[in-house]
């Protein structure tokens, strides 16, 4: 009895100078705190299959953020290989791509070649019977609304959504929100979504060649890609510069402003999923 009582004594000593516990994020329940910016360059992507039933043939891709697998939105790097042909098939969940190198055709079976060139952007409705194809070094950035899934055509939805595509040339330009229109400033492309309270919405985001431009979202945390030109990236405040290069992703919280500078003789261009309104506005010439 004496000795029970010890034994329960010296362990409620233990638990009260061992302090609160911390949990690593595979096997907590709280959650952990995402960093205020991130970058992943296209260079250090990790790949894996994205069909791995298929093998070879299986086209490669690499999360960029979010979860292909789990229920909620997600964005990756897709590179099929040069030839590359799926066969018909649905997805449950809607999805939007913009293409970054090599041409991508995603159609349905009905339908002649619509090959698309670097910077076009397309959306595939859920339940919709489509082909998706490679012609080139494929490279694009894919986001899924919903989980990944690849589903025979006996899956698909009896009213269909008419698939949407834009080459670069009926692209949507615009001046940003509550600018001065400017020929030589930074330009934005609403795709889809609404950019007002706190839905999600993604846009392209155009800077002039030689120039530096701000993104800022105040509503929630944003997404962004580089599509083409060659671009550097710093968040205001900190001094680390990091090179843009076509597929180079970063993330930032809500509130974080960052300079993204265009450093070649061609315009840069990058997507951003964001929620609510997305701040873009001129800084001038190309830092140091």
């Amino acid at each position: 009895m004496r000795f029970n009582l010890l034994v329960a004594l010296v362990l409620a000593v233990s638990a009260a100078c061992s302090g609160p516990h911390t949990h690593s994020q595979s096997g907590s329940s709280e959650p952990v705190a995402e960093a205020t910016s991130r970058v992943v360059l296209v260079s250090e992507a990790e790949w894996q299959q994205l069909n791995p039933k298929r093998g070879d043939k299986s086209p490669r891709a690499a999360t960029l953020w979010g979860d292909r697998d789990g229920p909620g939105p997600s964005g990756f790097l897709l590179k099929p290989v040069d030839g590359f042909s799926s066969p018909p098939h649905v997805h449950t969940a809607p999805y939007h791509g913009v293409v970054i190198s090599g041409t991508i055709h995603n159609a349905e079976p009905s339908a002649s070649d619509l090959f698309l060139p670097p910077g076009s952007f397309w959306t595939q409705p859920e339940g919709g019977v489509h082909i998706t194809a490679c012609k080139g070094d494929c490279l694009a950035y894919i986001e899924f609304e919903g989980g990944y899934d690849v589903l025979p055509v006996e899956h698909a939805t009896g009213d269909p959504v008419t698939a949407v595509t834009m080459q670069p040339t009926s692209i949507p330009w615009g001046d940003p929100s509550g600018t001065t229109a400017s020929a030589n400033g930074p330009k934005v492309a609403e795709l889809w979504g609404a950019p007002q309270g706190d839905q999600p919405g993604g846009s392209l985001v155009r800077l002039p060649a030689g120039k530096t431009g701000t993104i800022r979202s105040d509503s929630g945390a944003f997404h962004a890609v580089a599509i083409d030109g060659r671009a550097k990236h710093r968040e205001v405040g900190k001094n680390h510069v990091t090179p843009l290069d076509p597929g180079t992703y970063f993330m930032a919280q809500a509130g974080s402003e960052h300079r993204v500078s265009c450093v070649e003789e061609a315009d840069c261009t990058l997507y951003v999923r964001s929620r609510g309104s997305l701040q873009v506005s001129s800084a001038g010439q190309v830092e140091p």
